[in-house]
This record gives C-alpha cells, sequence and structure tokens, in this order.
C-alpha cells in the first residue's frame, strides 16, 4: 500500500467530503420533492372511484366505466383501465398485473439513491473525520507534538463530518421508508380496483356459458 498516496490524499483534508454531503442532499432534496409532487398530483378519492366503477360495471355500462377512470388521475385507475381494455377475464388478469408492474417502477424510480444515501452517508461522513483525524497527526508530528489552537480547530472540523453525514442519512432513510409505505398502499388500491374489473369480467364470462347452455 503507498501511504504517501494516501497521505496526498489526506493532505486535501475533508473539507471535499463535506461537499460531497452537500451535494448528495441537495440531489435527495430534488428527488423528495420530485416524488411528492408525483405522489399528491395522482391522488384520488379511492373509495368513491371504486364504488363508482363497480357501480358502473353493473349496469354493464363499460365505456361510461372507462369514461371514469381515464379522469383519474391515479395510477390505481391506470391499472384497472387496462383490465377492461383486455379480450375476456384471463388476459385482463395479466394485463392488470402487466400495468401494476410498470406502476411500482415508476413509483419507485430514484428512490434507490435515497436508499443508498441513507445507508452510506454515515460512512461517508466517518471516512472525511479519518482523513481529518491522519492530517491533524501528521501536522502533530511536524511540530514536535504541540498542540496548538489551529490543530484542535481541524480535529474540530474533522469530526463534523462524520456529524454531517448522520445528519444527511436520518432524512433520506426516512423519506425512503415513507415513500416506499406509500408505495405499498397505493399498490393495495390498485389490486382491489384491478379485482373489481376482474369480478366483472368474471362473471360476464359465466353468463355467456350458462346462455350458452
Amino acid at each position: 500500500m503507498n501511504i504517501e498516496r494516501i497521505q496526498r490524499i489526506a493532505n486535501y483534508g475533508s473539507h471535499w467530503i463535506l461537499w460531497v454531503l452537500v451535494i448528495a442532499s441537495v440531489v435527495a432534496l430534488a428527488i423528495v420533492i420530485e416524488r411528492a409532487v408525483l405522489f399528491w398530483s395522482s391522488r384520488d378519492n379511492l373509495t368513491r372511484l371504486r364504488r363508482e366503477v363497480r357501480a358502473l360495471l353493473a349496469a354493464h355500462d363499460v365505456p361510461a366505466a372507462r369514461r371514469r377512470l381515464d379522469g383519474s388521475p391515479s395510477f390505481e385507475a391506470t391499472v384497472a383501465r387496462a383490465g377492461l381494455d383486455a379480450d375476456g377475464a384471463a388476459s385482463a388478469e395479466e394485463r392488470i398485473l402487466a400495468e401494476r408492474e410498470l406502476v411500482r417502477l415508476k413509483l419507485e424510480r430514484n428512490l434507490g439513491f435515497l436508499g443508498t444515501l441513507g445507508s452510506n452517508a454515515p460512512f461517508i461522513g466517518l471516512l472525511g473525520t479519518v482523513i481529518g483525524i491522519v492530517r491533524a497527526f501528521h501536522r502533530l508530528s511536524e511540530s514536535a507534538g504541540q498542540v496548538s489552537a489551529s490543530l484542535m480547530a481541524e480535529i474540530g472540523e474533522a469530526l463534523i463530518a462524520t456529524a454531517i453525514g448522520i445528519l444527511v442519512a436520518l432524512p433520506a432513510i426516512a423519506f425512503f421508508n415513507l415513500f416506499h409505505r406509500a408505495i405499498k398502499a397505493r399498490l393495495g388500491q390498485s389490486d382491489a380496483l384491478g379485482h373489481e374489473v376482474l369480478a366483472y369480467l368474471k362473471a360476464e364470462r359465466r353468463a355467456a356459458f350458462s346462455d350458452a347452455e
């Protein structure tokens, strides 16, 4: 291992680590805002939507049910709409599952960055602390053991890097978990609405078989 190379890296100090954490936190904030806007803009009264779609399907008014789903901004309506576009219950189930997977991917977009940042930001901060401590000990060696105020300030600055890393990680993990709980709820609502469509299509198929007999 090249000790001199490590020493050269340590000579840069921990400032660049702090800048890495600041830039990462800005990116994380942008992701949080973008995801929050997406979740907020795709909201709908799903209880009412499900009730209205069920009533329209019970009345065999499929075009009206399609229009009602098209008028909803929610991803849940998109999943159910895919089922109504299918030919029969079997293909509807496959289309619903396919659309549900696409919706899940859209909702989870960029959340991996939040999870990665939340898991690794403390270690990035710790790296800055280690670099700062190594640099401080190097200066202590050059000064023949003379402890100065500037040396203590540098050690304190190195310790700040770990604190910043933890402060960046905590909200990143919190929002990561919050969004994943919201995604789980949204996908559950999608399943419920999609099953309303499947129930109608299966009932129609049974009625067709009964008429054929």
